[in-house]
């Protein structure tokens, strides 16, 4: 078993190095089945790489969260706009027509609710494949508290989610969820993302941070950035647009989204900055232009 003590610190990420295509676009899963192969490239736009993902599964931690109130009236307008909706199963099977051809990445596990002070208790899940299957999911996605009271738990239940995806062809979110006592530091996110791609997670969301670039080249699978709190419009496009130019291959935006006062061009916005490489000042006048016309 590998000791820490002693161990070096990281440091050459060979940044002017590219990543082999393996045969296909998304990064580190060349070597996986056709069906999965297949549903990540609904997940993710084969001609930029890139995926606009709409998340709007916070109420199963959260309750009735600003904006989510009514997932049928601020969510459902927003389905055209995005390539993936991130959201529960009962939320998806409630509130968004069966008609939306959207990639669906269900939220698979539970958590502990805004209730505790700490919700890093760990994680659970909350579905089987079988249900999964049923609503033709295209990913799961599981939360996992690197360095938290719930670490051991959280890790398994990726790790297990990780044996069904290989077993049905589906992939696995892994998602750096980040508790009370965890830094948001590149040395943070560099170890949790590392260790959620080894354990068999095919993407990983994480936050974004300062020294984004070296993160995203350590991670051997996708990466997208987790929206976070609401920010001002134009922080938010910042914000998108630093992390795909840092290597980013999405973004997983709620708040920013469905909190804006005008979601739909807001959605539209970050999907010009994800997948026609706009910049965040571009995307920005993009949405005043929309909001203005």
């Amino acid at each position: 078993m590998a000791d820490a003590v002693g161990n070096k610190v990281a440091k050459d990420y060979h940044l002017d190095i590219s990543v082999p295509q393996d045969g296909f676009f998304a990064k580190g899963l060349g070597n996986t089945d056709w069906g999965m192969k297949n549903r990540l490239s609904r997940l993710f736009n084969p001609i930029s790489g890139n995926s606009m993902m709409l998340a709007f599964d916070h109420g199963y931690i959260m309750g009735c969260t600003a904006g989510l109130e009514r997932l049928d009236v601020s969510i459902a307008p927003l389905c055209p706009y995005a390539d993936v909706l991130m959201g529960t199963r009962g939320a998806i099977r409630s509130c968004i027509p069966p008609t939306a051809n959207q990639a669906l990445c269900l939220r698979a596990t539970h958590d502990s609710s805004v209730l505790f002070d700490d919700m890093s208790q760990g994680s659970g899940l909350a579905l089987d494949m079988e249900d999964a299957l049923r609503m033709n999911a295209s990913a799961l996605a599981i939360q996992c508290f690197v360095g938290g009271a719930g670490e051991r738990d959280s890790l398994d239940a990726l790790c297990r989610a990780a044996d069904a995806g290989y077993r049905y062809g589906v992939p696995i979110l892994g998602v750096t969820a980040v508790g009370k006592e965890m830094e948001r530091t590149s040395k943070y996110f560099l170890l949790a993302t590392r260790i959620l791609a080894e354990l068999g997670a095919s993407i990983v969301k994480t936050y974004y941070c300062d020294e984004f670039e070296k993160v995203a080249a350590g991670c051997p699978v996708p990466i997208v950035i987790a929206g976070g709190k609401k920010l001002p419009e134009a922080d938010a496009l910042t914000m998108a647009y630093r992390a795909i130019q840092s290597g980013a291959r999405g973004v997983d935006m709620g708040r920013n989204i469905f909190q804006s006062q005008h979601p739909i061009a807001m959605c539209q916005a970050v999907g010009k900055v994800v997948h026609e490489a706009f910049t965040d000042r571009e995307a920005y006048q993009f949405y005043l232009h929309q909001i203005n016309s």
